[in-house]
Protein backbone atom coordinates (compact mmCIF):
# COMPACT_ATOMS: atom_id res chain seq x y z
CA UNK A 1 0.00 0.00 0.00
CA UNK A 2 1.29 3.62 -0.90
CA UNK A 3 0.36 4.71 2.48
CA UNK A 4 2.68 2.37 4.03
CA UNK A 5 5.64 3.81 1.69
CA UNK A 6 8.51 5.46 4.03
CA UNK A 7 7.24 9.01 5.29
CA UNK A 8 10.39 10.29 3.80
CA UNK A 9 9.80 9.52 0.57
CA UNK A 10 6.80 10.55 0.17
CA UNK A 11 7.97 13.85 1.38
CA UNK A 12 10.49 13.84 -1.26
CA UNK A 13 7.85 12.80 -3.81
CA UNK A 14 5.90 16.09 -3.09
CA UNK A 15 9.20 18.02 -3.12
CA UNK A 16 9.61 16.94 -6.41
CA UNK A 17 5.38 17.79 -7.48
CA UNK A 18 6.33 21.35 -5.98
CA UNK A 19 10.29 21.17 -8.13
CA UNK A 20 8.21 19.63 -11.51
CA UNK A 21 4.85 20.19 -11.42
CA UNK A 22 4.24 23.76 -9.65
CA UNK A 23 8.22 24.68 -10.85
CA UNK A 24 8.93 26.77 -7.43
CA UNK A 25 12.15 28.48 -7.27
CA UNK A 26 15.05 27.27 -5.19
CA UNK A 27 14.57 29.33 -2.14
CA UNK A 28 10.67 28.30 -1.79
CA UNK A 29 11.34 24.71 -2.27
CA UNK A 30 14.38 24.98 0.35
CA UNK A 31 11.83 26.86 2.58
CA UNK A 32 9.21 23.68 1.96
CA UNK A 33 12.16 21.13 2.55
CA UNK A 34 12.82 22.71 5.61
CA UNK A 35 9.29 22.41 7.08
CA UNK A 36 9.38 18.96 6.43
CA UNK A 37 12.43 18.10 7.79
CA UNK A 38 11.00 19.20 10.79
CA UNK A 39 7.93 17.24 10.98
CA UNK A 40 9.72 14.04 10.10
CA UNK A 41 11.93 15.17 12.93
CA UNK A 42 8.32 15.30 14.76
CA UNK A 43 7.19 12.12 13.82
CA UNK A 44 10.39 10.05 14.05
CA UNK A 45 10.25 11.87 17.99
CA UNK A 46 6.63 10.65 18.05
CA UNK A 47 6.93 7.09 16.90
CA UNK A 48 4.58 7.51 13.83
CA UNK A 49 5.96 5.66 11.17
CA UNK A 50 3.20 5.54 8.37
CA UNK A 51 1.20 8.40 7.07
CA UNK A 52 -1.90 7.51 7.49
CA UNK A 53 -1.30 7.32 11.62
CA UNK A 54 -0.97 11.00 11.25
CA UNK A 55 -4.04 12.37 12.73
CA UNK A 56 -5.26 15.86 13.61
CA UNK A 57 -4.54 16.13 17.20
CA UNK A 58 -0.82 14.98 16.18
CA UNK A 59 -0.50 17.88 13.89
CA UNK A 60 -1.83 20.31 16.22
CA UNK A 61 1.07 18.82 19.04
CA UNK A 62 3.66 19.73 16.05
CA UNK A 63 2.48 23.02 16.28
CA UNK A 64 2.79 23.18 19.83
CA UNK A 65 6.01 22.12 20.00
CA UNK A 66 6.92 24.62 17.44
CA UNK A 67 5.65 27.80 19.55
CA UNK A 68 7.11 26.39 22.82
CA UNK A 69 10.69 26.33 20.73
CA UNK A 70 10.16 29.94 19.89
CA UNK A 71 8.81 29.56 16.42
CA UNK A 72 6.92 32.98 15.93
CA UNK A 73 2.97 32.67 14.53
CA UNK A 74 3.33 34.12 11.14
CA UNK A 75 6.25 31.46 10.49
CA UNK A 76 3.57 28.97 12.32
CA UNK A 77 1.35 29.95 9.91
CA UNK A 78 3.41 29.28 6.64
CA UNK A 79 4.63 25.88 8.16
CA UNK A 80 0.67 24.80 8.35
CA UNK A 81 0.20 25.77 5.01
CA UNK A 82 3.12 23.56 3.91
CA UNK A 83 1.64 20.74 5.97
CA UNK A 84 -1.79 20.92 4.24
CA UNK A 85 -0.66 21.27 0.86
CA UNK A 86 1.40 18.13 1.32
CA UNK A 87 -1.56 16.18 2.66
CA UNK A 88 -4.10 17.29 0.10
CA UNK A 89 -1.26 16.26 -2.77
CA UNK A 90 -1.60 12.80 -0.81
CA UNK A 91 -5.05 12.53 -1.10
CA UNK A 92 -5.15 13.73 -4.61
CA UNK A 93 -2.86 10.83 -5.25
CA UNK A 94 -5.04 8.57 -3.33
CA UNK A 95 -2.69 7.75 -0.76
CA UNK A 96 -4.77 9.32 1.74
CA UNK A 97 -8.43 9.07 1.76
CA UNK A 98 -8.72 12.52 4.14
CA UNK A 99 -6.32 15.83 4.91
CA UNK A 100 -5.50 15.82 8.25
CA UNK A 101 -4.81 19.36 8.69
CA UNK A 102 -7.42 20.49 6.27
CA UNK A 103 -9.28 20.83 9.64
CA UNK A 104 -7.04 23.19 11.28
CA UNK A 105 -7.94 26.83 11.36
CA UNK A 106 -5.44 29.54 10.04
CA UNK A 107 -6.50 32.80 10.70
CA UNK A 108 -6.12 35.76 8.30
CA UNK A 109 -3.77 37.13 11.08
CA UNK A 110 -1.75 34.08 11.45
CA UNK A 111 -1.70 31.03 13.38
CA UNK A 112 -2.32 31.96 16.82
CA UNK A 113 -2.21 29.52 19.39
CA UNK A 114 -2.90 30.60 22.94
CA UNK A 115 -0.11 31.19 25.64
CA UNK A 116 0.36 28.32 28.07
CA UNK A 117 2.48 27.31 31.02
CA UNK A 118 4.82 24.17 30.56
CA UNK A 119 4.05 21.48 32.97
CA UNK A 120 7.10 22.45 35.41
CA UNK A 121 5.48 26.09 35.67
CA UNK A 122 2.30 24.67 36.18
CA UNK A 123 3.65 22.26 38.75
CA UNK A 124 6.01 25.65 40.22
CA UNK A 125 2.39 27.63 40.43
CA UNK A 126 -0.06 25.42 41.62
CA UNK A 127 2.83 24.91 45.03
CA UNK A 128 2.78 28.50 45.70
CA UNK A 129 -0.24 28.79 48.10
CA UNK A 130 0.02 28.03 52.07
CA UNK A 131 -2.22 25.39 52.67
CA UNK A 132 -1.50 25.65 56.50
CA UNK A 133 -3.60 28.42 56.22
CA UNK A 134 -7.37 28.50 55.21
CA UNK A 135 -7.22 30.94 52.48
CA UNK A 136 -4.23 29.27 51.04
CA UNK A 137 -5.71 25.69 51.21
CA UNK A 138 -8.84 27.37 49.21
CA UNK A 139 -6.68 29.18 46.67
CA UNK A 140 -4.86 26.10 46.02
CA UNK A 141 -8.14 24.41 45.82
CA UNK A 142 -8.90 26.56 43.44
CA UNK A 143 -5.86 26.27 41.24
CA UNK A 144 -5.79 22.73 40.95
CA UNK A 145 -9.46 22.48 40.50
CA UNK A 146 -9.59 25.05 37.36
CA UNK A 147 -6.33 22.70 35.73
CA UNK A 148 -7.07 19.93 36.27
CA UNK A 149 -11.06 20.40 34.75
CA UNK A 150 -10.18 23.17 32.32
CA UNK A 151 -12.43 25.20 33.64
CA UNK A 152 -13.37 29.02 32.84
CA UNK A 153 -13.05 31.55 35.48
CA UNK A 154 -17.01 31.87 35.61
CA UNK A 155 -17.43 28.43 36.22
CA UNK A 156 -15.37 27.72 38.45
CA UNK A 157 -16.40 30.36 41.27
CA UNK A 158 -19.95 29.26 40.72
CA UNK A 159 -19.15 25.40 41.38
CA UNK A 160 -21.23 24.18 44.25
CA UNK A 161 -20.81 21.84 46.82
CA UNK A 162 -23.20 19.67 45.34
CA UNK A 163 -21.46 20.14 42.12
CA UNK A 164 -18.70 18.09 43.01
CA UNK A 165 -18.77 13.97 42.48
CA UNK A 166 -15.93 12.89 44.51
CA UNK A 167 -16.64 9.42 44.11
CA UNK A 168 -17.01 9.83 40.66
CA UNK A 169 -14.17 12.09 40.29
CA UNK A 170 -16.05 14.54 38.37
CA UNK A 171 -17.72 18.13 39.00
CA UNK A 172 -20.50 19.17 37.60
CA UNK A 173 -19.92 22.62 35.31
CA UNK A 174 -22.33 25.25 33.63
CA UNK A 175 -21.28 26.55 30.94
CA UNK A 176 -22.35 29.16 28.28
CA UNK A 177 -26.06 29.05 27.14
CA UNK A 178 -25.98 27.18 30.84
CA UNK A 179 -25.08 24.16 29.14
CA UNK A 180 -24.04 21.45 31.53
CA UNK A 181 -21.15 19.24 31.19
CA UNK A 182 -19.32 16.49 33.55
CA UNK A 183 -15.77 16.86 33.87
CA UNK A 184 -13.64 14.62 35.56
CA UNK A 185 -10.55 16.23 37.77
CA UNK A 186 -8.13 13.34 38.31
CA UNK A 187 -6.52 12.92 42.27
CA UNK A 188 -4.62 15.76 42.80
CA UNK A 189 -7.56 18.13 42.64
CA UNK A 190 -9.33 15.33 44.26
CA UNK A 191 -6.91 14.95 47.41
CA UNK A 192 -7.19 18.75 47.51
CA UNK A 193 -11.07 19.40 47.52
CA UNK A 194 -11.30 17.00 50.33
CA UNK A 195 -8.98 18.86 52.51
CA UNK A 196 -10.55 21.79 52.24
CA UNK A 197 -14.20 20.64 52.76
CA UNK A 198 -13.13 19.14 56.01
CA UNK A 199 -10.65 21.97 57.07
CA UNK A 200 -10.21 25.80 55.79
CA UNK A 201 -14.27 26.03 54.27
CA UNK A 202 -15.56 25.81 58.02
CA UNK A 203 -13.47 27.94 59.13
CA UNK A 204 -13.64 30.37 55.98
CA UNK A 205 -18.00 29.80 56.90
CA UNK A 206 -17.54 30.96 60.06
CA UNK A 207 -21.40 31.55 61.18
CA UNK A 208 -22.91 31.79 57.55
CA UNK A 209 -24.32 29.54 54.93
CA UNK A 210 -23.19 29.58 51.30
CA UNK A 211 -23.99 26.65 48.70
CA UNK A 212 -20.65 27.55 46.92
CA UNK A 213 -17.79 25.71 46.90
CA UNK A 214 -15.45 28.46 47.56
CA UNK A 215 -16.26 31.41 49.39
CA UNK A 216 -14.92 35.00 50.42
CA UNK A 217 -16.06 37.16 52.91
CA UNK A 218 -19.29 36.52 54.77
CA UNK A 219 -19.65 33.12 52.56
CA UNK A 220 -20.18 35.16 49.17
CA UNK A 221 -18.61 33.57 46.19
CA UNK A 222 -15.18 34.55 45.13
CA UNK A 223 -15.26 37.15 42.39
CA UNK A 224 -13.74 36.75 39.15
CA UNK A 225 -11.83 39.90 40.00
CA UNK A 226 -10.90 38.56 43.43
CA UNK A 227 -9.30 35.17 41.70
CA UNK A 228 -8.02 36.67 38.69
CA UNK A 229 -5.53 39.12 41.47
CA UNK A 230 -4.55 35.97 43.62
CA UNK A 231 -3.50 34.44 40.63
CA UNK A 232 -1.39 37.16 39.36
CA UNK A 233 0.65 37.07 42.77
CA UNK A 234 1.21 33.62 43.15
CA UNK A 235 2.86 33.67 39.37
CA UNK A 236 5.04 36.43 40.17
CA UNK A 237 5.94 34.78 43.52
CA UNK A 238 6.69 31.72 41.38
CA UNK A 239 9.02 33.43 38.78
CA UNK A 240 6.54 33.10 36.15
CA UNK A 241 6.60 36.42 34.29
CA UNK A 242 4.18 35.19 30.90
CA UNK A 243 1.28 36.97 30.42
CA UNK A 244 -0.79 35.04 33.01
CA UNK A 245 -4.84 34.88 33.10
CA UNK A 246 -7.23 32.51 34.52
CA UNK A 247 -7.99 31.15 30.74
CA UNK A 248 -3.87 30.54 30.51
CA UNK A 249 -4.78 27.54 33.22
CA UNK A 250 -7.60 26.16 30.79
CA UNK A 251 -5.23 27.05 27.86
CA UNK A 252 -2.75 24.91 29.57
CA UNK A 253 -5.03 21.86 30.74
CA UNK A 254 -5.81 21.51 26.76
CA UNK A 255 -2.38 21.61 25.60
CA UNK A 256 -0.83 19.13 27.99
CA UNK A 257 -3.75 16.70 27.10
CA UNK A 258 -3.45 16.99 23.54
CA UNK A 259 0.73 16.86 23.71
CA UNK A 260 -0.17 13.46 25.83
CA UNK A 261 -1.67 11.66 23.21
CA UNK A 262 -5.53 12.75 23.75
CA UNK A 263 -7.48 13.10 20.70
CA UNK A 264 -8.84 16.21 19.95
CA UNK A 265 -12.92 15.79 20.35
CA UNK A 266 -12.37 14.05 23.60
CA UNK A 267 -10.25 17.48 24.79
CA UNK A 268 -13.50 19.35 22.96
CA UNK A 269 -15.92 17.85 25.31
CA UNK A 270 -14.31 18.31 28.45
CA UNK A 271 -13.49 21.97 27.58
CA UNK A 272 -17.39 22.21 26.99
CA UNK A 273 -16.63 23.61 22.95
CA UNK A 274 -19.79 21.75 21.71
CA UNK A 275 -21.69 23.47 19.33
CA UNK A 276 -25.60 22.23 17.87
CA UNK A 277 -23.74 20.99 14.69
CA UNK A 278 -21.71 18.54 16.45
CA UNK A 279 -23.15 17.37 19.60
CA UNK A 280 -24.62 13.97 18.05
CA UNK A 281 -20.74 13.21 17.45
CA UNK A 282 -19.06 14.26 20.19
CA UNK A 283 -21.90 13.04 22.84
CA UNK A 284 -20.96 9.52 21.37
CA UNK A 285 -17.73 9.88 23.79
CA UNK A 286 -18.31 7.79 26.92
CA UNK A 287 -18.20 9.51 30.00
CA UNK A 288 -16.43 6.90 31.75
CA UNK A 289 -13.82 6.61 28.66
CA UNK A 290 -13.46 10.85 29.49
CA UNK A 291 -12.14 10.13 33.13
CA UNK A 292 -9.75 7.08 32.36
CA UNK A 293 -8.46 9.54 29.28
CA UNK A 294 -8.15 12.29 31.54
CA UNK A 295 -6.34 9.93 34.50
CA UNK A 296 -4.02 8.81 31.37
CA UNK A 297 -2.96 12.04 29.84
CA UNK A 298 -3.67 14.61 32.29
CA UNK A 299 0.05 15.44 34.10
CA UNK A 300 -1.99 15.95 37.34
CA UNK A 301 -4.44 12.79 36.85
Amino acid sequence: MDSERPIPELMELYLDHLRIEKGLADNTLESYNGDMKRFAEFLKFSDISFIHDVDTPAIIRHLIRLRNAGMEARSRARHLVTLRGFFKYLVQEKILEANPAKRIDLPKSGLKLPDVLSVSEIAHLLSMPDIQKPSGLRNATMLELMYAAGLRVSELIHVKVQNVRLDAGYVQVFGKGAKERLVPFGQYAGQKIIAYLATARPLLLKQYQSPYLFIARAGKPMTRQGFWKLLRQYALTAGIHKPITPHCLRHSFASHLLEGGADLRSVQIMLGHVDISTTQIYTHVAREQLRILHEKYHPRG
